[in-house]
């Protein structure tokens, strides 16, 4: 079988969810559906670097692949979290080809790069052989730029893109249409025009494409596919939790007790 990481370079169709509690039984539980990848977020959500390791574990218990989006594109923030030995990393905002090449950087040893040298669980804290880790399983992880912004995929996209390194370009709408003033209306005309300018200098440049979504909505996902994006990372398990337990409310409130099976709730 394909590993996630030629998934990525042959840009298949790849699947992931979002994870933004603390609790290790629910991403252990969420790793177990299927998805190919969990994105453990860390920007937007309360997790501190305690919680990303435990999340990390989880995933791997549940046989799923984990990857981390830092809160900011910096090499400090990007090395401990490389550490943890999470299967990749997430840019967020990266706006600048100067911006996307430190981010790379931070990922690969010297020469290649700059990040400094103490892996902990990513070499199972000294059984794994450390020259093995620096000039083969180091090279394998998983590195994701987030592109956020117009000015970014109008002036600065085609540059970055040359960037050998780049597993995927990961598109933000929310934060892509705030930088246009219409925040939170990423179906607007200009939003979609720009997703899709995007979406085909990546798939041009034999990158994998994506999107970071909170819909489930079924006909918004298809377009992102429809339209090229490869990778589509939609909902979180909060979302979820929520859309289901809504779901089954409404079922019971649109019945009487009597008329559900066996009369019993």
């Amino acid at each position: 079988m394909k590993s996630l990481k030629q998934k990525f370079r042959d840009c298949d169709l790849i699947t992931g969810m979002h994870i933004c509690l603390s609790d290790p039984a629910v991403t252990e539980l969420c790793a177990s559906i299927g998805y190919d990848f969990l994105w453990i977020e860390s920007e937007h959500s309360p997790m501190d670097y305690q919680n990303i390791l435990l999340n990390l574990i989880a995933a791997r218990a549940g046989g799923t692949a984990a990857i981390v989006r830092i809160p900011y594109n910096d090499p400090m923030l990007a090395k401990r979290a490389l550490e943890m030995g999470g299967d990749g990393i997430i840019f967020p905002m990266v706006s600048s080809k100067e911006e996307c090449d430190l981010a790379i950087a931070s990922t690969l040893y010297p020469p290649r790069g700059i990040r400094g040298f103490g892996p902990q669980r990513a070499v199972m804290y000294g059984l794994k052989d450390a020259d093995e880790y620096v000039n083969a399983d180091s090279l394998e992880m998983i590195r994701i730029v987030q592109v956020e912004t117009a000015h970014c995929i109008e002036h600065e996209l085609d540059a970055m893109l040359d960037n050998p390194w780049i597993d995927c370009v990961m598109l933000g709408p929310c934060d892509l249409a705030a930088s246009i003033g219409r925040l939170p209306d990423i179906t607007c005309k200009e939003s979609v025009r720009l997703q899709d300018k995007a979406l085909e200098k990546i798939r041009k440049a034999g990158k994998s494409a994506g999107t970071s979504i909170g819909s489930t909505d079924a006909n918004w996902i298809r377009s992102w596919y429809d339209r090229g994006a490869n990778v589509i990372s939609c909902g979180t398990e909060t979302g979820h939790i929520i859309s289901g337990a809504s779901r089954t409310l409404a079922m019971i409130k649109g019945e009487s007790f009597s008329d559900l099976e066996g009369g019993a709730v």
